[in-house]
């Protein structure tokens, strides 16, 4: 990798660290910052980046903060969360999850021909899952009912580890004929051995964990070093086994923080139990910074080659994916819900689409399929148009719908947005 090109990314974290609040309340997100900074490196601009040259650093790089990721939301994610947040996390990934796969691959008949149907069944599913990072704002907005923040926070913590599976499946069919192995054996591999693998290492991180926290054998450092440890094993085990290293690595997160979660009481110390998150806040912060770095990496070496020779119907195709595919199912999943019009335009537009759906784009262009090009071409550029928009419009649309939420409740005070406010006042 070109030296420069090393040096002005570690400028680039050193420049967002010291503004990162500053900027936190503006238009500029994170994720903007480092895209554009990327763009400047490539191709397009000083061209000290390019994807021919350091393709394993990027696939290395992107993987690496998707592992991270997928490993901390899952352990963070709890039972009650899914009961406490009532209908919406539920309905959102039982429902509006497979309705925008599916309509996702219906969209992209007409505007991508050349595509197989696998390979079209691929664009729905890779531009399925959100990432709320990309509209930070819009969740951390403690103005925003917490219905809604807690609901889209359970739904992007969980829809791209319950997409991994369609992923496989498809990518599996849309490569029949490459020398990959068949559907059947592709089940079996990356849903049963690399769940069963991930269980096993979630489960055995944390009752070692446990055992060692519950005799004082193990120092606070040490112990956000075994939990970053857990999903780079589960993940490297799959892959040798030849199945699906993020499924294993999401797998291991949601056991991991299980059986966590179950620590006894520490009465010495007050506390009520064990929260994972004491345990992977390093594994998280590293995802964060990796994940950062892809972006800037994203833009340079994915993202500007493919606005060099960019078309109309892949940018007609991304807008529709940011809005109708991703609105339309919202909509029908919240049918009865009694949520206001507001409240399922603001669930449905911020839906972005992020380090997900990056890496599931670069896996399928590396299988060498027929239409690989242009399905990275359509990945790339819905992604750097969410990033665009999403962040943009967070703070804004984060405070009108704060006010109407507010002005709204004034009047109605059973309002169901505020179910979980009604729900935590004493009795």
């Amino acid at each position: 990798m070109n030296g420069w090109a090393v040096v002005i990314a570690g400028s680039v974290i050193v420049g967002y660290g010291a503004l990162s609040q500053r900027l936190s309340t503006t238009v500029v997100s994170g994720p903007l910052v480092f895209m554009l900074c990327g763009l400047g490196i490539g191709p397009l601009g000083l061209d000290l980046l390019d994807r021919t040259r350091d393709p394993e650093v990027t696939r290395a790089l992107l993987e690496s903060a998707l592992v991270l990721l997928l490993f901390t939301d899952a352990a963070e994610i709890r039972a009650r969360d899914l009961r406490r947040e009532e209908f919406l996390p539920l309905r959102l990934l039982a429902l509006g999850l497979p309705a925008t796969m599916a309509l996702g691959w219906l969209a992209a008949w007409p505007l991508l021909p050349g595509l197989s149907v696998w390979e079209l069944a691929l664009v729905g599913i890779i531009l399925a899952p959100t990432d709320a990072a990309l509209g930070k704002q819009a969740v951390s907005n403690q103005r925003v009912p917490s219905l809604v923040r807690g609901g889209l926070t359970v739904e992007s913590g969980l829809n791209d580890g319950l997409a991994l599976p369609f992923f496989v499946l498809a990518l599996a069919a849309a490569g029949g004929g490459h020398g990959h192995p068949g559907v059947a054996e592709t089940f079996l591999r990356a849903l049963l051995l690399s769940g069963a693998i991930g269980i096993a290492a979630g489960w055995t991180g944390a009752s070692l964990l446990r055992w060692s926290r519950s005799r004082g054998w193990s120092s606070s450092d040490w112990r956000q070093f075994l939990a970053l440890a857990v999903p780079v094993i589960a993940y490297v085990l799959c892959v040798m086994a030849e199945g699906s290293g993020f499924i294993g690595a999401w797998v291991a997160g949601l056991a991991f923080g299980v059986h966590l979660r179950r620590m006894p009481a520490d009465r010495s110390l007050g506390t009520p139990g064990w929260d994972p998150a004491q345990s992977t806040r390093f594994t998280e912060h590293l995802g964060l910074l990796l994940a950062s770095l892809s972006f800037l990496v994203f833009g340079a070496v994915i993202l500007g080659p493919v606005l060099q020779h960019l078309t109309w119907r892949i940018v007609v195709y991304a807008l529709i994916s940011l809005t109708v595919v991703r609105m339309l199912p919202v909509a029908f999943a919240l049918l009865g819900t009694g949520l206001r019009l507001a409240s399922v335009a603001y669930i449905g537009w911020f839906g972005p689409r992020g380090l997900a759906s990056l890496v599931f784009g670069l896996l399928a262009f590396e299988e060498h399929l027929a239409g690989g090009t242009l399905l990275s071409d359509v990945v790339a550029v819905t992604v750097g148009l969410s990033i665009l928009l999403h962040g943009a419009s967070a703070p804004f649309l984060g405070d009108r719908y704060s006010e109407w939420f507010t002005r709204t409740l004034r009047v109605e005070p059973n309002l169901r947005e505020n179910a979980l406010a009604q729900d935590d006042a004493p009795r």
